[in-house]
Formats: C-alpha cells, structure tokens, sequence
C-alpha cells in the first residue's frame, strides 16, 4: 500500500506544481478535471448509499461556479445558478419509481454546491494578487498537516481523536498535524514575504480547520459504508479523499488575504 501512495504522489505532485505555477487557463482546467471526479465520487457514494442524484446537474454547477470564479466579468453565476436549478428540479419530475426524488434532487444540488463553491475559491486565490504565493502557502500548509497528522499517528498515535466518524485517527497524529501545519505556514510566510505573523496565523487557521474537512468526507462515507470515495488513484482511494481537507483549508487562506491582509 505504500508503494502505491508513494508512487501516485510521485505522479500526481509534479502535475500539480507545474499547474499552479502555471495558473491561468492550465490551473483552472486541472481544478475543474480534480473537482468534476469529485463531484462525480459524491454522487457516486450517494447512489451506493441507495440514493440517485442526477451526476450530470451536479458537474454543470461545478463548472459553473469554477468558470465564474475565472471570468467575473461574464456574470453567468446567477443565471446558471437558477437554470440548474430550475432543470434539475424538472429532471427529476420525469424520472420514475423514485421512492426519495426530493432527496435525489437536494443530493444532486448539495453536491455541486460543496465541491463547486469551495473549490472556486481556488481559482480566485490563484487569480488574485499573489496568486502564486498563496496558492502555495494553502497547498503546503494542508499537505505538511496531513502528512505530520499520518506520519506521527502512524507512529506515536494510541488515543482515538473522533473514532464515531474515523476510528484510524488519533489525538496524536491530530496534534502533530497541527504543530506540522503551523511550522510550514509560518516559514513559507516568511519566506515568502508575507511576514512571520501571518504565515503563523495562517498555519495555525489551516492547521485547525482542515481536518474537519476529512471529517466531513469521513461522516458521508461512514453513512453509505464505504472506505474510500473511489479507487482511481492507487493507495490513495479517490479525488474527492485526496481534496477534502483542502476544500475547507482553502476557503480560510482566500478570505483571511481579503480580510486581513486586504488583497
């Protein structure tokens, strides 16, 4: 199993560095593939869980709010918005022996929503002033978290964290997490120039918040009873496993710029 996540990282890190350096069109194009598959393994853990959303509406608002996100200026959110819902809503008038066709349609909105409205924040961070720099501040930050959390609780880890939702996590591994995303954020905000103080209270929001977002994965896998959102990418399971941390931990990085550092 560790060969396998040591080789799809070897795989999967040089394409999402080169990417984000990259921006633009290539980075908007690599978030839309990563949160489409997303998207797609939501709607795919429903429908194991017994549930049909229509995966079709729940792409159509990812790419509608990614591409919003790129060009503002287009103004298409509010209208795309309305038309999805308005369609998906009369999709599934016509669909026949549905026992729960509210839920369907709900799931179906819910999951283009979750992963589409958190993933354009990457695109407006990317696109903003100092794209690059905080890209990489929210991307580093959330993997050495991760990485600290898996490696130390692998090690050290004996008390369980949330054992309700993730039993393999631990108080240990969840502290060291912390401590590894708060040391990562606060030398790359030094490092890379926005200053010692906000690289600190970056890492220590990011560090903090993200775990919640694996958590939030955990809890709808748990309910369906599925380990992994799918099993595309070897020794990791799928995109949406692979992104859940980032979804919540990006959001934080984009509006503290805007808030606090007022970009």
């Amino acid at each position: 199993m560790l060969i396998y996540r040591l080789l799809s990282a070897a795989v999967l890190i040089p394409i999402t560095a080169w990417t984000v350096y990259a921006g633009g069109l290539w980075f908007l194009a690599t978030v839309a593939v990563v949160a489409g598959l997303a998207g797609y393994e939501f709607c795919r853990i429903m429908r194991i869980g017994g549930y049909k959303p229509a995966p079709l509406f729940s792409l159509a608002l990812i790419t509608l709010f990614l591409v919003d996100a790129h060009y503002p200026a287009w103004e298409i959110g509010p209208l795309g918005l309305t038309a999805i819902i308005v369609l998906s809503l009369i999709w599934q008038l016509f669909q026949k022996d549905r026992s729960a066709p509210t839920v369907d349609w709900a799931l179906t909105l819910v999951g283009g929503l979750y992963v589409g409205w958190m993933a354009r924040h990457f695109i407006a961070l990317r696109d903003g002033p100092q794209g690059l720099e905080w890209a990489v501040l929210a991307g580093l930050t959330t993997w050495v978290g991760d990485t600290g959390a898996y490696a130390i609780g692998h090690w050290l880890g004996r008390h369980k964290f949330w054992p309700r939702l993730s039993p393999g996590k631990t108080w240990e591994g969840t502290v060291g997490g912390w401590l590894c995303g708060i040391a990562m954020g606060s030398f790359l905000g030094w490092a890379m120039g926005f200053g010692l103080i906000h690289g600190l209270a970056v890492g220590t929001l990011v560090a903090f918040i993200s775990p919640f977002g694996d958590l939030g994965v955990s809890m709808m896998k748990r309910q369906v009873g599925v380990k992994d959102s799918w099993n595309i990418i070897p020794g990791h399971g799928g995109f949406l496993d692979r992104i859940d941390s980032l979804l919540f931990s990006v959001v934080v990085v984009y509006y503290y710029a805007h808030w606090v550092v007022g970009i």
